[in-house]
This record gives C-alpha cells, structure tokens and sequence, in this order.
C-alpha cells in the first residue's frame, strides 16, 4: 500500500470536541502531559501516562503553540521501547468511532531530522509519515482523523511503528464515539473498513467547528476552507450564504452541522468550479457532497441542474430544489473505484443556472488488515505479564498484525483456513526472562515451536502446555520445576523434547521418551527428580512426578477396603453378641409364672420338712389317724 500522506495543517488554535455530542465515549489524551489539565473550552485533556510506554518531551518553540497538550509530545525510541508501541484504550465495546491524531516534530531533540515511521489502528496501516516532513508541517503539526471500528473486546488500539531506528512521535490522540451507520458504512463492502479523511471541505468558508472555533459539530469534525482544494482551471467562483435555517441537519446518522449549508460557493456566467484532491493511487475513495438551495432567485425545480464529473465521468445530475426543496441540507456521495493517479478530480459542469456546492468530503476507504484470533492475542498478552517481557521487545498491540509490519519480537505467525492470523512459533531464548509459563498458553492451538531455553523461568509445566500442533519444545536451561504434565504426552507430533537441566521431578510419561525411539531427540539430564526410563533411575512403586503413583493409590484403596471391611466385621460381631445376651432372658410373662411357681415350690418343700421334722419327734399330724 502506498505510504498515505498527511492530511491538512491547522493554525494554532485550541482544540476542543463538542461537549453536545449525543454519544458517550470521549477521550482527548494529552501525549506527553504529566497530569489533566482543562483547556478554554472546558475540555478535559487526559495524561498518557497510563495508556502507553515510550518517553516524553516538549517542542523547541513551545510558544508556537497557544494550546498546552501540542506542546507536549511522546516518542518511542526503538532501542529501549521497541520498534511497535501503542495506546491502548478502553471503551464501552464494539463500535464506531473517530480517531485523531496531532502530530509535530519542531525539532524536540535538537537533530534537525523529523522520524520516519507508520500508524495504525485497529491493526489496519493508516498514515505513513516519511522523512523529511514539509516544513510547515515539521513546525506546526497537523491533525489527522479517521473513522474506524473498534472490535468486540472493547479495547481501541492506536500504535506506531519505527522505521530503521527513528523514534515515532504523537502530540495529542483523540478517540471519539460516533454512529455505526455513518456514511453509509454497510454499503462500503464486505470485511470491515477504516475511512481516512483526506480533506473535508466548508466550501466558501475558513476553518472551523472543532478546534478552530465555538462552532459545535456533534461528529467531533473539523472543517477546512475549499480555497486551497480549487482547481487550477476553476474561475469565477463566487461566495454566497444565507443567516435562515437550514432544516435537516444534526440528524442520525451522520449529524452534519447547520453552518456547513448555510455558506456554497457558485460561479457566474461562463465560470467553472472544479476541484483537485490529492490520494494514493490502488485505493477506493468515498466522496460526499452537501448541498443546500437558499439562493431567492431559485424558486422551483429545474432553475439549477448541474452535472457532477468525478476524474472526468459524469456521475450524477443534480437539481437541489427538485431532491429537498429550499431551505434543507440535502447529501450524495459517490465511491470512485481503484484510482490509477494520485489525483482526484471533482467538477461540477451547469445545465441550467450555475452548480452550488457547500461542502466536499474524501475519504480513502482503507479494507481492514487480518488480525489475530481473539483468543490468541489474549493468551500472548498473558504470556508477557507471565514471562515478564522487557519493554524493549515491544510487545504491543496485535502479536501479528498489521501483516506488513513484524510480528513481535520472537513470534512467527500465519493465516490459517478462515485467514485470520495465529501464532505458529516463539523464540525467546536466551532473552533473561524471569517469569513461568502462564497456562493460557493452552490458547495456542496453532504454536508448533516453543523455544524458552536459557532464561531464568520457574514454577511448574502448565498441562496446556501439551498441543497436537507442537512439534518442537526447548525449555533447556531453567528453573522449571514439579513433574512432566499428562497432557504433553498426547502431543503425537513432538519430533524434539529437550527438558534439561532444570529442576522437573517424577516419573517421564512414556509416550514422551518415545520421542526418541521414533527417529525424534529428547533431552531430561539434568532433572534430579526425574525417573522411570532408560537413563534415568527407578521410580519408587508408591510415588510418581511427586506424588502417589496409580499403583500406589491402587494399594492404599485395596488396603483402606480390607480394613473398612474388617471394622465393619468387628462392629457385626458385637451386635450379634448384644443380641443373643438378650435373647437368653425369658419374657416378662414367662418370668412372672415362673416366679409363681417357683413360690410354690418353696412353700410345699417347707411344709415337707416341717412334717419330717415332726414324725421325727413322734408327732403323728392328727388329720392322718384312723
């Protein structure tokens, strides 16, 4: 793609969104500030501190500049920042929204050569600003915008990129919510797109709205005068405006401001009114046209007609009054397809009457670069807390997008069968990293390389570790330690194992060491605790990677069964004994008739005896005399 080309260049004069825009996400971050600060307007302009890395100055001149964030700058030296570094910001989720950028050099670090480098946003390649920069704009700065979705994580990423070793350079970044279906967003084509605005035009008029003056516009616009945009074969243009309203404006979706229709331009007898608008060649531009019919000599339709030629075709015939009638906005655009010139050509040639235009905007309509799968960013961004990934790696936005930038420093990426990007390898070794391996590694479903040998990383082998993509795993040379994860094993693809020389214990799954039977290499030296395979001593029978082995849960099961079963027997025993000591005592009936009878008994052997006891003294009872 060709390098774009900056936009426009504004005069001093502070800058300050609408504070009527009927969307609620607004930043305006000041780059480079140490602290808030509230400009004239009342707009409150955020430090940068807590949105990106890289290093702060200020301008040589600052009294250049009448407001205090343009004063203030943030680079990014590649040698301790990276070659990528990016702001990331925080939104309310998937949307729309506008993006703008201040950007100066003015000579901040006193080497009179203005950086060349890229922007992106979103992971889509936007402005490429090349050395050397024209010098009203190296002096003064310009304001760049763009419109451009934000994807479902709900996190707007603006990032920039060096080009050789020079340093990228922001003033000031604005993020602002817009709506979804502005300039007809769902026609534009299929897979997304970012709308880089290469010249918005208020025809008749000087700058103005956002930034330039009091006027509001809800989008968070600003508008330039068309003087410097006329062609040079236009003649007789002539101003004309109107103090009536204008009705149909600041409607959804794109909230075009009343001021914008309330001024044209014309021309008079034999006059022309064509302009010259210059883009990048391969690319589709989005051209939108505002018109209003407020002149008191047009009372009908068909009193002006015009045609509207784009590169030389005539694209469309306009009559305002018949569209809208008088007094209201009235708007068409037009898509001009793979320009082969870096020259756009708009005129607009009379029927009847004389054309009127109040304003022109161009849009590059820029397809959205691939990106990386959701889940993939999040388990890299993961992994750089975890490994503790110094700043100079530049370790910032998507791991692998824009594809024509390189992904992160060690990473190799590839599009796979839907095309979008993964991660396919990471090499880090030897970088002195002092983390562990975070277990969203797991998210890797494409990595077939993992190199993290001779850093200084610790704690245990996640069991995410183990993909069906990994072929190859060097993690020599740490301080890893607990045994070798299950999950590992079912890697069927691993052709090269090296695990040396850390601190891993337990026994080697089987299917690892096969690695080496099958034609494969795998190194475990080094690991004290390591046991189990050739080379390696004998696993304990009850113990394996630090903890029981099956075998030994088998035993300590079967012998907690046979003691279960034994108390279970013991317990039986004694009840069984309870009851039968019970069951030897006669019921209470029986009991009862037996302690009668048992009285009986007594007194009859009583009475026996006392007879006995008398026939012995010769007493002879008289009952038994005859």
């Amino acid at each position: 793609m060709s390098p774009f080309i900056i936009l426009y260049f504004l005069s001093l004069i502070p800058y300050s969104l609408s504070l009527a825009s009927p969307f609620n996400v607004s930043y305006h971050i000041d780059c480079g500030g140490s602290a808030t600060i509230t400009d004239q307007f009342g707009t409150n302009w955020l430090s940068d501190r807590y949105f990106t890395g890289g290093a702060t100055s200020v301008v040589s001149e600052p009294l250049r500049f009448s407001l205090q964030p343009e004063k203030t700058i943030r680079y990014f030296p590649p040698t301790t920042s990276g070659k990528k570094n990016c702001y990331l910001v925080n939104v309310t989720g998937n949307g729309r929204y506008l993006f703008r950028t201040f950007t100066v050099y003015d000579n901040y670090d006193g080497k009179g050569r203005a950086p060349s480098f890229e922007v992106s946003v979103e992971g889509t390649v936007v402005f490429s600003y090349r050395s050397p920069w024209p010098e009203n704009f190296a002096r003064d700065g310009s304001y760049s915008d763009l419109i451009a979705f934000v994807s479902s994580d709900g996190e707007a990423d603006v990032c920039f990129y060096s080009i050789a070793t020079d340093p990228p350079v922001v003033g000031t970044l604005e993020i602002v919510e817009v709506d979804s279906a502005a300039y007809d967003s769902s026609s534009l084509g299929p897979g997304g797109h970012v709308l880089v605005n290469y010249g918005r035009l208020s025809c008749g008029q000087d700058q103005w709205g956002s930034g330039f003056s009091n006027d509001s516009d809800f989008f968070g616009r600003s508008w330039q005068s068309d003087v410097d945009f006329r062609s040079k074969n236009a003649k007789g243009v002539q101003v004309i405006s109107t103090t009536n309203e204008i009705a149909g404006v600041n409607q959804k979706p794109n909230y075009f401001p009343m001021k914008l229709y309330q001024m044209g331009v014309t021309v008079g007898s034999g006059g022309v009114l064509a302009y010259e608008l210059q883009v990048d060649a391969k690319l589709d531009y989005l051209l939108w046209f505002h018109f209003a019919e407020f002149d008191s000599q047009v009372t009908k339709a068909g009193q002006r007609v015009f045609d509207v030629l784009v590169n030389g075709v005539n694209v469309n015939r306009i009559d305002v009054f018949k569209q809208v009638g008088k007094f209201k906005a009235y708007d068409w655009h037009y898509v001009a397809k793979n320009l082969s010139s870096t020259a756009l050509t708009v005129k607009l040639n009379p029927l009847v009457g004389s054309p009127i235009l109040c304003g022109l905007e161009n849009y590059a309509i820029v397809p959205n670069d691939i990106a990386t799968v959701r889940d993939q960013v999040i388990a890299m961004r993961a992994l750089k807390e975890s490994l503790r990934i110094p700043d100079r790696m530049g370790w910032n936005g998507d791991p692998c997008a824009p594809t024509s930038w390189d992904a992160w420093e060690g990473v190799s990426c590839r599009t796979n069968k839907d095309g979008a990007l993964v991660i396919s390898q990471i090499d880090l070794s030897s970088q002195g990293l002092k983390g562990f391996i975070s277990d969203r590694i797991s998210l890797l479903t494409n990595l077939a390389s993992l190199n993290l040998s001779s850093n200084s990383l610790g704690g245990t082998l996640p069991e995410g570790l183990g993909q069906p993509s990994l072929v190859k795993l060097d993690l020599s040379n740490n301080e890893f330690t607990g045994s070798i994860p299950d999950s590992l094993a079912s890697s069927t693809n691993l052709r090269l194992v090296l695990l040396n020389d850390n601190q891993l214990e337990g026994q080697v799954p089987e299917e690892i060491y096969s690695v080496g039977v099958h034609g494969g290499a795998i190194d475990l030296s080094g690991n004290k605790g390591l046991c189990g395979v050739p080379s390696l001593p004998e696993c304990p029978f009850f113990w394996r990677n630090g903890r029981l082995s099956s075998r030994g849960k088998i035993a300590i099961g079967l012998s907690c069964m046979v003691v279960f079963a034994v108390l279970l027997l013991c317990i039986f025993v004694y009840i069984r004994r309870k009851r039968n000591d019970y069951d030897f005592g006669l019921p209470h009936e029986l009991m009862s008739m037996a302690a009668k009878r048992n009285r009986y008994h007594r007194q009859k052997s009583l009475m026996t005896l006392e007879m006995e006891s008398q026939h012995a003294k010769g007493l002879i009872p008289t009952s038994n005399l005859k």
